[in-house]
Order: C-alpha cells, then structure tokens, then sequence
C-alpha cells in the first residue's frame, strides 16, 4: 500500500497564520461592516476571477444593492449591465435569485449553516463553507483552487492538484483545517492567501513560503514538474463563450438589438453567431421580441 502522507504539523499551521498577520490584503469584503451578504457576493464574483477585476465591481454593486432585498428589486436588465463582463453573466442571475429566496424564504438575512446557504439558487459547496467560515465564523472545510494547490504540493508533494477533486484530497484538506473554531476561520483566509500569493500555480515563491522550513513535501522533492497536459489552457477567441460574450456587450450597451444586426459580429459564421444566441435565450439572459433582442 502506499505510504500515507504526513498531514501538516502544529508548527506549519502557526507558521502559514504568522505569515498571513504580516501579508493579508485589505480587502474591503475583508472588513466587518461588509456583513454575510457582502462576503456572499464577493465569494460569488470572485469565481475564475481575479481579485483585481473583481475589486472595483464589487464596491459598485454594494454601494447599488447593500442588501439581499435591494438586489431582489432590482430589474435584471440592470443587473446584468452592473455585472458587465464579469465572468459567466449566468452567476448575475443566479445571485438575483440567491437574494430573492434569501427575501422570501429567510427574512432578507443571509441563512446560517452550510445546509441552508446550498439550499439557496448557486450556493454550492464552495460557497457555502466560504460564507460559513468568514461571515458567521463557524468552522468549515473551505477548498478553492489555491487551498487544494497549497494543500497537494504541503501534504502530498504533487505540483497540481487532479483536475476533478476526489475523496482523498477532502479528506487531506479536512484534516489541516484546526479543531478550534477561530484558528479554523483564520487558518481557511490564510490558506487561501497563501495559494493566491506565494504559492501560485506557475511561479511560486517558495523561498517566501513559510512552509518552506516545515518539510513542504513538494519542495523536499525537488519540485517535480506537473505531468504532461496537466495544465489546462483553454482558447478563447473563436470559441462560442466569445461569441456569447459579445452579443452580451451589445445588448448592455444598446438595449436592444436586430437579430439580423448581430450577423456582423462574425459575417463568415452566421451559424455560430444563431447558435450562441439561441443559448442566452435559453439561460435567461436574453429575451428574442418582434425580430429584435434586449435584456430581460
């Protein structure tokens, strides 16, 4: 059988809370005043999204809509314009929902414990543990991207984590989050700064890492590369998310728009530009009236 791994020491996880005292980023949804429903929509925004884009936006989008029953009044058409080109616009309205349920079903105040949070319209399992640890301060396993890169190359000594999470992983990541409800929230925000500062998928900067003196077991390795084709670079100029995305812009910067006028945005493949309208049609985020389209 192979050998277990050795699950990170008390001294690591004091050596990676250190590190975090002295290198945390002041982000605003950081704050106390940012509340639950704050750290839900940053949570929801910052999806495959970096913090630099999602900064600006989510200071926007709180000053317009600082409670869950303000973005639930909101008209969508308006929701999707703030939301602008801030990954998938299907996340906009699925964060409408969220709010309109969190009205409906809780009072307008965001629900406490991982059961109800993914019960609400796209809450998941990330999500879920994320609001539970930093906005209600209870004690959850939190496993983003950087917590499951930090956590396989610490513990295991892979230089990724797979491409789909498996049971094993969970398991490793459960066992290094603290028994002690505060050291566990601290340890879930820290982990995850580490990921996205030092311990970066391409150019980590190991020699700042405070688990450098804590038998990284991917450093006492040799920092073996990542298997061939285990990064993954998806293309995206001529893809139908490309297209997608450009129809949105049209329709948030016109209202509305002739369908035979979207044909322009790509006169060699009419098929492409039908087809990929026919999807926003069918997520929602388009409405198809008299030969024309605008936002819902």
């Amino acid at each position: 059988m192979p050998e277990t791994p050795a699950p990170l020491t008390t001294g690591a996880v004091d050596a990676v809370l250190a590190w975090y005292e002295q290198s945390a980023r002041e982000l605003p949804w950081r704050l106390p005043e940012a509340g639950a429903w704050g750290i839900l929509v940053s949570e929801i925004m910052l999806q495959q999204t970096p913090v630099v884009r999602v900064l600006p936006r989510w200071i926007d989008w709180m000053a317009r809509w600082p409670s869950p029953a303000d973005l639930a009044a909101a008209p969508t058409a308006e929701v999707l314009r703030a939301w602008d080109r801030l990954g998938y616009p299907r996340r906009a309205l699925r964060l409408q929902d969220c709010a309109r349920a969190i009205v409906r079903d809780h009072d307008g105040v965001v629900p406490h414990g991982e059961d109800a949070l993914r019960a609400l319209p796209g809450i998941g399992e990330y999500t879920a543990a994320a609001v539970t640890a930093f906005a209600h301060h209870d004690r959850a396993v939190v496993a983003d991207t950087n917590v499951r890169r930090v956590i396989a190359r610490a513990v295991q000594g892979d230089p990724l984590p797979a491409r789909s999470s498996t049971a094993a992983e969970r398991s490793r990541i459960a066992a290094a989050v603290p028994e002690d409800v505060p050291r566990s929230v601290r340890w879930n925000q820290a982990v995850m700064e580490l990921g996205a500062l030092v311990c970066t998928a391409r150019s980590p900067r190991c020699e700042q890492c405070p688990l450098a003196a804590h038998s990284c077991a991917w450093v006492a390795a040799g920092k073996p590369a990542p298997q061939p084709g285990a990064r993954r670079t998806q293309a995206f100029a001529g893809t139908d998310r490309e297209m997608r995305g450009l129809i949105m812009a049209q329709l948030r910067e016109h209202g509305a728009v002739a369908v035979t006028a979207l044909d322009a945005l790509d006169p060699t493949d009419p098929a492409r530009v039908a087809r990929c309208l026919a999807s926003l049609l069918v997520d929602g985020l388009a409405v198809r009236e008299d030969g024309r389209v605008r936002l819902p």
